[in-house]
């Protein structure tokens, strides 16, 4: 395996396209060595925006020009068969056709999906690639899967999630035999709808998953379990009431930290420490959402991702590439069947 890792990047896609993009890539080579580049989109706004960031080392970005972008509001599976010249559809290729170890793009969810599965193509065995983002809990991070590729999953789609998070965590996050739990209403077997209570002892049964039962939502921030398994409705409400809740709590911090002069100094002195603990709560700190499941790897980021995650969602691909997490996985799946 190359000692560099090539990470695709979407140029156009999100709401702060190019400009974050650009920045995000530009921090990423400044701060590894190991990392190549390649910015896909219109060639022109790229150059404009790289121009502001002088001392970014060129030999490691290149740019890969397209004509076309798709949009958040297209229809996810005609824009991916009818923009062959965009910047997500370019970038899918050069993964499924081996030119870069990875893709990461801020643009339209469900075409990334589609373009993900049509084009990067899924690994054999397995039937459905979930979304898989790292939230940050009390005891360090937590990776829920699936948040937002498949809300109409079956019993055998999460298994296949339990085993594809429990390789990510292992191999990503240092996690040796990592805990898995299925997002239950209670703690008990008998508990949950239809779908928890078909995946439960299917999980039960597998000796290659350290599966520990059922995980309520309200003990996720906790970290109990270091994998969340769900079919992808469920998991995208966790995970916007969990950013949406963290927003609102620091800010309502913040007001209260700045209400009175008393306040005003305390919050002074405890600075240094508020800045560390709300930077180890900050989801952008983790990088993006893998896809799991595809032959290749790629990375879904916010919409409205600034240039802090994109950098680290770039910088996130080179474990996954050291790691052989596809290979990995592959393992696993045709060991199962």
């Amino acid at each position: 395996m190359s000692d560099i890792t090539r990470v695709a990047v979407d140029a156009m896609g999100g709401d702060n396209a190019p400009a974050e993009m650009v920045c995000g890539a530009a921090l990423a080579v400044r701060d590894r060595k190991d990392i190549r580049v390649i910015l896909v989109g219109d060639e022109a706004a790229i150059e404009a925006e790289l121009k502001k960031y002088p001392d970014t080392p060129r030999d490691q970005i290149e740019i890969r020009h397209t004509s076309e972008v798709i949009e958040t509001a297209e229809h996810p599976v005609n824009a991916i068969k009818k923009k062959k010249d965009s910047s997500m559809v370019v970038g899918l290729k050069m993964v499924h056709e081996n030119e870069a170890d990875a893709f990461v793009s801020c643009g339209n969810s469900g075409a990334l999906l589609v373009g993900g599965q049509l084009i990067a193509g899924r690994i054999p065995g397995v039937k459905r690639a979930p979304f898989a983002p790292l939230i940050p809990t009390e005891k360090g991070v937590t990776l829920v899967l699936d948040c937002g590729a498949n809300v109409d999953a079956r019993a055998d789609h999460l298994v296949q999630f339990a085993r594809m998070g429990s390789i990510y965590m292992e191999y990503m996050c240092g996690r040796k035999n990592p805990t898995v739990g299925i997002v239950n209403i209670g703690a008990e077997e008998e508990k949950g709808n239809a779908l928890v209570k078909e995946t439960f002892p299917l999980l039960k049964e597998c000796n290659d998953i350290n599966f520990v039962g059922s995980v309520e939502a309200r003990d996720i921030p906790k970290g109990d379990v270091d994998v969340v398994v769900c079919e992808a409705f469920v998991g995208n409400v966790i995970l916007k009431l969990y950013e949406g809740l963290a927003g609102t709590l620091i800010g309502v911090i913040k007001k209260g930290l700045m209400s009175t002069l008393l306040s005003k100094i305390g919050a002074a002195l405890a600075l240094p420490a508020l800045k560390k603990t709300l930077k180890e709560f900050d989801a952008t700190e983790y990088g993006g959402a893998p896809l799991l499941g595809l032959g290749g790897l790629v990375v879904k980021a916010h919409g409205n991702a600034t240039h802090k995650e994109i950098r680290n969602a770039i910088i996130q691909c080179v474990t996954f590439s050291e790691q052989n997490i596809v290979k990995k996985i592959e393992t696993s799946i045709s060991a199962a069947e």
